[in-house]
């Protein structure tokens, strides 16, 4: 690695307001990036990684930031620039991958327009020249039928692809820096793990400096050279890979590092931030006899769920006369789900995981096949039959604020579904269940009154579990409902789950990418792919000896820290 610096950021600090009314967001920090070294930021959101990043790019709003301390590039003051300079080195000099792909590219755009605009704007190229150089763009970030995707849209391609898209544009350029802020986390384990790669591969080919922002230290192991660990807005530890793995120092960064489930050490509750800070987590592993014993008594039962041979299909019509082209989401699945168990069901996207909970739910209607819940079948019930069984079986839902109506109350969302299902005897009655459902959750009675908008990612989650146990539920299907959290909340999230399911009695089918966070959730392991169950089983014995393909690459698809050794 040269030694040469490439970026300084010396004493900065950033606020947000008007007038003396003012939040400080960033607070007296300093760090160096050099030539061709990858340097991470990490910590949780609110943190202040984000704005740092936004503040290198100049991309903060001028009528109520402000800025005071340093930023240098190549010894030139980022902050005193003019506007129309900053603009020719943004994109040519310095360049950025955004968390949100989708949101970065225009809808309305092809794809390969999109990246021959980038080249338009700040190089010398005719139509022909342009094209060949999006291209070999295509070519060089590995997507695959480069002349395909340079005239699709971005919704015609996957995830994966859009942002490998967003990556070609940010190279276009031949950038000095690139800042890539939080681009793996709405990606599947595995194309994240490409993604990655590509990263590196770039980076030693091109020999740019990369500032790569993530809540997830062990994702940064797997990438970085050296490590800036951040906390409301101040650094609070740097060092390298190694120093920051085998010996950190502050209790925030070891909470970060233990919060990750792992995959060779099962423990009751995983480390929050809090019990971390002030001493007080000391880890209770579960042993194979003590999950024998209660596998005895789940397994031993009638099951509570289940699916035969369910297959679910959709149909769309190529062209304007073409025939109608069947995709088969779900494909033949069977499996038990047991009273008091947690079923992990794991895959990437697009292999049916979702589709079948919704067809479980009966928000979709299976093509072929039954389910039986306590006995009675289920695909055939009529509206009325419909509303019971959804008291009985309830979702959490992936995203807590679109699940929310922005314009009710907390107290208000609770309360619904409990009316809806005659729950508590009177008005009076269900609030003060709601507060009690509230305090359960671990939030104060007064987030009743406040509006989601109000609430951070975490809160709004733990509002969405409040409100399914209102409906005193038998069986709970989370789909993805940690996927979205910092990994510290995420700990949270998953220790509250487990409590509940404990205290109440609750079964769960926990749907996940994530095979560490379901490892840590689930009794029984259920791995799909393409619509198809690939492996069924003991979770720790599919882990330790997977049979499958796939199963396997999705295992080695999990960051190297939180791996077993």
């Amino acid at each position: 690695m040269a030694t040469k610096k490439i970026l300084d950021v010396l004493e900065l600090n950033i606020s947000f307001g008007k007038n003396k009314k003012t939040t400080t967001v960033v607070k007296d920090i300093s760090f160096s990036l050099y030539e061709n070294e990858i340097l991470a930021i990490v910590g949780e959101s609110g943190s202040g990684k984000s704005v740092t990043s936004k503040a290198i790019m100049g991309l903060l709003p001028d009528n109520n930031t402000y800025i005071k301390g340093c930023i240098e590039f190549e010894q030139t003051s980022l902050l005193s620039l003019h506007p129309k300079a900053f603009a020719r080195l943004r994109g040519n000099d310095i360049a950025m991958i955004f968390q949100e792909p989708m949101s970065a590219l225009n809808p309305s755009l092809t794809c390969g327009f999109q990246v021959a605009e980038i080249l338009l704007q700040h190089n010398k190229f005719n139509a022909s020249q342009v094209k060949k150089e999006v291209l070999q763009l295509f070519e060089k970030v590995q997507l695959p039928r480069p002349q395909d995707i340079y005239t699709s849209y971005p919704h015609q391609i996957s995830g994966g692809q859009i942002q490998r898209v967003i990556i070609a544009m940010a190279i276009a350029c031949k950038p000095k820096i690139l800042i890539a802020d939080e681009p793996t986390t709405a990606l599947d384990v595995t194309v994240q793990k490409e993604i990655l790669q590509l990263l590196k591969d770039l980076q030693k080919q091109t020999g740019m400096s990369v500032l790569f922002i993530s809540h997830d230290l062990a994702l940064v192991s797997e990438l970085a050279n050296r490590v800036v660990v951040m906390y409301k807005g101040a650094i609070v530890e740097k060092g390298t890979v190694k120093e920051i793995f085998e010996t950190p120092k502050m209790p925030y960064t070891k909470a970060l590092l233990g919060s990750r489930p792992t995959l060779d050490v099962r423990y009751k509750t995983l480390p929050t931030i809090a019990s971390m800070k002030d001493n007080s987590f000391i880890p209770k592993s579960i042993t194979s006899q003590q999950r024998a014993k209660r596998h005895h008594s789940i397994y031993t039962k009638t099951p509570l769920l289940r699916v035969e041979n369910i297959a679910k299909s959709y149909f769309t019509k190529v062209g304007l006369f073409g025939q109608a082209q069947e995709i088969k989401a779900v494909n033949g699945v069977s499996f038990d789900v047991f009273e008091g168990e947690t079923l992990g069901l794991v895959g990437e996207s697009g292999c049916g995981k979702s589709t079948l909970g919704k067809v479980i739910l009966q928000l979709e209607k299976a093509t072929k096949g039954a389910i039986f819940y306590k006995g009675k079948e289920i695909t055939t019930l009529k509206s009325k039959d419909l509303r019971s069984l959804r008291k009985d079986i309830q979702l959490i839902f992936q995203d807590p604020y679109s699940s929310l109506h922005p314009r009710k109350i907390i107290g208000e969302a609770i309360l619904e579904p409990m009316e809806v299902h005659n729950i508590g005897g009177s008005k009076k009655q269900r609030k003060e269940k709601a507060m009690e459902l509230l305090s359960r959750v671990g939030l104060e009675t007064s987030y009743f009154y406040r509006y989601p908008h109000q609430l951070s990612g975490g809160q709004r989650q733990r509002v969405g579990i409040a409100r399914t146990i209102a409906m005193e539920p038998k069986l709970v299907i989370c789909d993805e409902s940690v996927s979205a959290l910092d990994i510290s909340v995420q700990a949270q999230v998953l220790n509250l789950l487990n409590e509940l399911k404990e205290d109440f009695g609750f079964t769960y089918i926990f749907i996940s990418h994530d095979l560490a966070v379901v490892k840590y959730m689930a009794d029984q392991l259920l791995v799909m792919n393409k619509g198809v169950i690939e492996e069924l089983g003991d979770a720790d014995e599919i882990y330790a000896n997977p049979v499958k393909q796939y199963t396997k690459r999705l295992i080695n698809s999990i960051p190297k820290g939180i791996q077993k050794n």
